[in-house]
């Protein structure tokens, strides 16, 4: 089959944010790199076509590849973070089958106000929070418990989170939220800052078919300021943080625990429409998984997360590419029979 692989390439500035953030966008090129080879390996004959900042230089290489199916490992276009949803859209647009989330789910995940609001109707579990809005005054009294944690409220990749972003009193809070609004230029989501073991539930598949991968557990160095995934945690490899930052598979949990993380998870994956393949990111405190973040669109390249579970579960690296193609064909199927 022949197959167009498209990511975002990285823009010589993020659109907001530190310049360090670019590093994270790099990381689009090696990942579409090991999923060509992934597929060569099984007889696909993959096409790398990336997205730069001219959709119609991109749209033009990409119909010359004469692909049968795209996966798209779009992030963003052009530093641009915001734009994911568009991206997938464009791809939609084609009528070819595409791997992952469709471009509402996209939008509703990235932004993590409309997720939490989507969790807590259908009554998942997620922590107490405000909207800091740009612009605004904080409350002078606040219905929230320090300490906090505050996130821009539309990035993903751990952008703007650091030590500083877990706050223990409201002069560092304001400092935080008066940090992502210069910087990343979007409201804060402050939320209660939850304790306990740090879970990461993968989901593989559709509808009845989906199945949560064995679970992984994110496991801190004492010596680390905070225990949380940063930004330095999650990509800067020479950092203290992500040398402190250690990911364990299968996690080692209660089956009572385990199952609540799963059937959790299984919910959120559903709530917010994520196709093909997700992660959830899950603190677990006195028996509860608290909902962080839902990932609709997560690194899938060898070394990262939803890999580690794939192969936890017997699924070595072209498998698991494999698995998601077969999920996006038995979509397109499913739609074209009704």
């Amino acid at each position: 089959m022949k197959i167009a692989i498209c990511h975002n390439l990285a823009a010589p500035l993020p659109l907001r944010g530190e310049a360090c953030d670019r590093i994270a966008e790099q990381g689009a090129a090696a990942e579409a790199a090991a999923v060509a080879a992934a597929l060569t390996t099984v007889g696909h004959q993959p096409a790398i076509v990336p997205f730069g900042a001219d959709p119609a230089v991109f749209l033009e290489q990409l119909n010359a590849v004469g692909a049968e199916l795209i996966i798209n490992l779009c992030e963003g276009l052009w530093g641009d973070s915001h734009l994911e949803l568009h991206a997938a859209a464009l791809l939609e647009l084609t009528g070819l089958p595409v791997t992952g989330s469709d471009p509402l789910c996209l939008g509703l995940t990235q932004d993590k106000l409309r997720t939490k609001e989507l969790l807590l109707a259908n009554r998942l579990p997620s922590p107490r929070y405000l909207v800091a809005r740009c612009g605004e005054p904080l409350p002078a009294e606040l219905e929230l418990r320090y300490p906090l944690i505050v996130k821009p409220r539309s990035e993903d990749a751990s952008h703007g989170i650091t030590d500083a972003s877990v706050v223990d009193d409201f002069p560092a809070l304001h400092a935080q939220v008066n940090y992502i609004h210069r910087i990343y230029r979007q409201d804060a989501l402050v939320e209660e800052f939850i304790s306990g073991r740090e879970i990461n539930a993968a989901i593989l598949g559709n509808d009845l078919e989906a199945v949560v991968l064995p679970l992984s557990e994110i496991r801190f160095d004492p010596a680390l300021l905070r225990p949380i995934v940063s930004y330095a945690g999650k990509w800067l490899e020479d950092s203290p943080a992500y040398q402190g930052t250690m990911p364990v598979c299968p996690a080692d949990l209660a089956e009572t625990d385990a199952a609540a993380v799963r059937a959790v998870a299984l919910a959120a994956f559903r709530v917010m429409g994520c196709r093909d393949y997700a992660r959830v990111d899950i603190r677990l405190h006195d028996g509860i998984p608290w909902i962080l973040e839902v990932n609709a669109n997560p690194d899938i390249s060898p070394e990262a997360g939803l890999a580690r579970s794939a192969a936890a579960f017997g699924l070595d690296y072209p498998a698991l590419i494999g698995r998601i193609i077969d999920a996006a064909l038995r979509r397109m199927e499913t739609l074209h029979a009704a």
